[in-house]
């Protein structure tokens, strides 16, 4: 959950991130803790490895499972096969954890403790607790607030795995899912069913949260639910949009190590101009101040919108304006971007890959950053952006709608410009505004830049609206018992 872990410590909470020990962390040690977890018919040993950083307890889960290659889900061939197992052991041990492991020599305990369930890998949380310690006089002061980022991904897997959890069998309702008959895939008797892991977090949670108020309310649409609108629409009472905050340390211009002119808000023309030039010269394009530089940085994929700006190349090329794009993803899309560099060299420039201190200097460098996600539950990059002085132009969706606000010039107000047509067309009405605004308005330009520096997109922002779920969380007595 990046820094909301270390904006909660700080602001004096006591804080546990339990996670899979998916790699060799030097700094973690390992506890000589071991306890047994029954699932999916056998018994499995896990080990528990700590270090404890800026106040917050790091808790690794250890298990031949998790110490894999790839990445932390799968590899180049897809998924991992034993997700489910995998991620059912991380929220079993989960809620060991607390009552067993002395941290700073003393457990958790089970008294006001409050769970964050982060999207399905940590969703049978919610389950666990009402269905297998609440009736045991365990941990009946404790709530589960389920965290969703994505609600595309959830968990979905074949009915008869239920067995499987070790969960008691009348909570086979939580899990239980039917896709209408036009989406079915599986076997003909399962008639659609099977187990979805992240709507059995959402019925049992105690409270819901989402990374922004807008994604909040898109859930709750047919159009955004993702087959789960419906039952989150009846959880409305308990749910909250919190905007996600970045690390402030990390990024800020006055002492980013990866670019090449230091800069704030009281010198961020000269300091982004400087940006700007070093960037032109890296990638060997004309070294041309006044010239729009504009940028992309993200995956080159369907849901971030990349396809919308090679439809605007040709607007961008004529309009004399500079591109320049840092992403991997879709080949057809990768494959564009290189056709587009060797088609207008003076023009784009296409990184296919991913490079974090050169995802920090496009930040600072250019003029304008693109965002034409189709669905954003928050995003991070508008914000990375308004931090330098680089004004975001988005499609006015989920955490995008609440963090770019269109500028006034009469009120000389506004962080960035939106569009609602998700079509090129629809992308090109924001992006010329800007581009005409930076050409011929240059100083209403400046005031969007320095509104967007000055915003506070601190974790502490977040920490604080997360400590109102938590008394909200406490105060009602548990959803489930």
């Amino acid at each position: 959950m990046g820094s909301l872990p270390g904006g909660l410590a700080q602001r004096g909470n006591r804080v546990m991130v339990i996670a899979p020990r998916y790699g060799i962390y030097p700094d973690a040690f390992d506890t000589g803790h071991r306890f047994k977890i029954w699932l999916f018919g056998g018994e499995h040993e896990v080990g528990v490895f700590h270090c404890r950083k800026n106040g917050v307890d790091w808790v690794f889960v250890d298990h031949p499972s998790y110490l894999r290659a790839g990445n932390p889900y799968g590899d180049e061939n897809g998924d991992f096969g034993d997700n489910q197992f995998r991620y059912a052991l991380l929220c079993n041990a989960a809620v060991e954890i607390p009552l067993q492991v002395k941290l700073q020599e003393t457990v958790y305990g089970d008294d006001n403790l409050v769970f964050i369930c982060n999207d399905w890998h940590a969703a049978l949380v919610p389950v666990i607790l009402p269905s297998k310690y609440r009736p045991h006089g365990v941990y009946t002061n404790a709530r589960s607030i389920l965290a969703l980022h994505n609600l595309r991904h959830q968990g979905v897997y074949p009915p008869f795995t239920y067995n499987m959890l070790n969960l008691p069998s009348e909570w086979y309702g939580a899990l239980e899912f039917q896709y209408p008959p036009h989406m079915r895939q599986g076997a003909y008797e399962e008639e659609g069913r099977c187990v979805n892991t992240l709507k059995a977090g959402i019925s049992c949670a105690d409270r819901v949260v989402t990374v922004s108020p807008g994604y909040a309310w898109e859930i709750t649409t047919p159009e955004g639910g993702w087959m789960l609108d419906g039952l989150l629409a009846s959880r409305q009472y308990v749910l909250t949009g919190v905007l996600n905050g970045i690390d402030m340390d990390e990024w800020n211009p006055a002492e980013d190590p990866h670019i090449p002119y230091n800069y704030s808000i009281k010198n961020f023309i000269r300091g982004k101009n400087a940006c700007k030039a070093a960037l032109q010269k890296e990638l060997c394009l004309p070294e041309r101040p006044e010239i729009p530089l504009i940028g992309f940085v993200g995956r080159l994929d369907y849901q971030k919108g990349a396809d919308l700006i090679m439809g605007a190349l040709p607007w961008l090329v004529d309009n004399d304006c500079q591109l320049v794009m840092l992403g991997t993803g879709d080949k057809g899309l990768e494959n564009a971007l290189r056709v587009a560099e060797t088609n207008h060299k003076d023009k784009v420039r296409a990184w296919v890959g991913f490079n974090v201190p050169m995802s920090h200097k496009i930040t600072a460098a250019c003029d304008i950053l693109l965002m034409p996600s189709r669905f954003e539950p928050c995003g991070l990059n508008q914000l990375y952006a308004m931090r330098y002085g680089t004004v975001p132009v988005a499609h006015a969706t989920g955490g995008l709608r609440d963090t770019v606000i269109d500028y006034n010039p009469y009120e000389k107000t506004g962080t960035g410009w939106t569009f609602n047509d998700l079509s090129v067309d629809g992308l090109l009405h924001a992006l010329g505004t800007a581009v005409y605004t930076y050409r011929e308005h240059p100083m209403s330009f400046q005031e969007v830049q320095k509104t967007g520096m000055c915003r506070d997109s601190s974790w502490d922002q977040a920490a604080a609206e997360y400590e109102k779920v938590f008394d909200w969380a406490l105060t009602d007595g548990a959803y489930c018992s």
